[in-house]
């Protein structure tokens, strides 16, 4: 049975959907599969077998937000990974490593093993150089030295795994690999596995209408944009009977809760934390309207948000700013924003807002997109297929005795 082990080092296992999916899909076509990852609170087994995928979990001193945390955090990483990877090598045996970025320095704990014989993949979601520049607002040596760590990533890799078409044209022109080395694999949900439910009428408290947030609350992903954009709701356009519910957590949450007190809308905003399962489905059927609040950038242009996917699944209409890649998933069942602000964010919800026959009219659009485009067995496909070279090389291998 060939067999991979995937580490991932900015979440954990399977609250990594992307990572957990992926996972499935490689033990559904025959692969032994194990994951290494960092432990959480909601996640806090070192060690636990969920469907037959071996889950080994380290700790990390803290969530980076400073440069010189994020230093500290990759390196107490790296040097967990390694340790693991000896360990499942011990255990069970791997012929194949898949690094998750961020960051791109996980193949310096893949080298020895690739000296070993094994394969390595790089999957691809993040454009960490531009991730940077979106933080800090400039380059310079940081900059380059991610560039650099990107570069050595990509010349280690075998097989690059891009989460859209243009993470794989970079792969190509700033990594140098080849087209057939590199395959998209887009984060669309598994329609098993996101439906709706009865919604969470707690949650709703009243509202006629719920905007709601799912995902990572960091500096980045522009939590604090939907704060500003809800108080320009309430306070200047005098939409009182709304709320805004923010499933998720993050190392921004404490700033962005302090925003809203600031702003005096905390009455407006409910903050969750992480949820799963069923408390997650039900959170996420209350949301009337989904906000996609990442703010205008180089690294938003260029990612696809898995928001997208997400609402447009449980057929919730989105709002978002003008982003190349959100626009040319969403079409035309997106709303966005006609400047990059806050204010510009706020007028592009009035009209889904007022207007409840727009709104339902909106949602239905977005469920028909992802019904007809954003199918995750058509990804997994592609995915395993990918891996199938390294089917062949085995077999290589047995028939040669190398």
């Amino acid at each position: 049975m060939p067999s991979c082990v995937i580490v991932v080092e900015n979440l954990p296992v399977p609250f990594d959907r992307r990572v957990w999916q992926e996972a499935c899909a490689l033990r559904d076509a025959g692969w032994q599969v194990s994951v290494i990852c960092p432990k959480t609170e909601q996640y806090p087994e070192k060690f636990e077998i969920i469907d037959d995928i071996e889950i080994f979990r380290h700790p990390l001193p803290l969530e980076a937000r400073g440069k010189l945390a994020f230093i500290a955090e990759y390196s107490v990483a790296l040097f967990y990974e390694f340790t693991l990877l000896f360990k499942v090598l011990r255990r069970r045996g791997f012929d194949v490593i898949q690094a998750c970025n961020p960051p791109d320095l996980i193949f310096l704990v893949a080298l020895p093993f690739k000296l070993l014989g094994k394969s390595f993949v790089f999957d691809h979601p993040d454009v960490s150089p531009e991730l940077y520049v979106a933080k800090y607002n400039r380059r310079g040596f940081f900059y380059h030295l991610l560039r650099l760590a990107e570069r050595l990533t990509f010349l280690t890799a075998d097989l690059v795994i891009s989460s859209n078409e243009t993470p794989r044209e970079l792969a190509m022109s700033r990594g140098g690999k080849k087209g057939e080395d590199v395959v998209s694999v887009y984060s669309i949900p598994d329609k098993s596995r996101i439906r709706r439910v009865a919604p969470n009428l707690e949650l709703r408290g009243g509202a006629r209408v719920v905007l709601g947030y799912v995902g990572i609350i960091a500096d980045q992903d522009g939590v604090d944009h939907l704060i500003r954009c809800l108080h320009q709701l309430v306070k200047v356009h005098a939409v009182y009977d709304i709320k805004a519910v923010v499933v998720g957590d993050g190392p921004a949450l404490e700033s962005v809760r302090s925003l809203a007190a600031e702003l005096e809308i905390e009455d407006f905003v409910t903050f969750t934390g992480y949820l799963r399962g069923e408390q997650l489905l039900a959170a996420l059927s209350t949301f009337d309207i989904g906000i996609i609040p990442d703010p205008v950038n180089e690294y938003n242009d260029k990612i696809s948000m898995n928001k997208v996917f997400e609402y447009s699944a449980l057929g919730i209409p989105s709002v978002s700013y003008d982003l190349r890649e959100t626009k040319r998933l969403l079409k035309s069942a997106g709303r966005y924003a006609d400047a990059p602000t806050p204010e510009g964010l706020a007028k592009a919800c009035l009209t889904l807002i007022a207007d409840d026959s727009a709104r339902a009219e909106a949602g239905k659009r977005a469920k028909a997109l992802a019904d007809a485009d954003f199918n995750w067995d058509h990804e997994a496909q592609k995915y395993v297929s990918a891996y199938s070279r390294f089917l062949k090389q085995e077999e290589i291998s047995l028939q040669t005795g190398t």
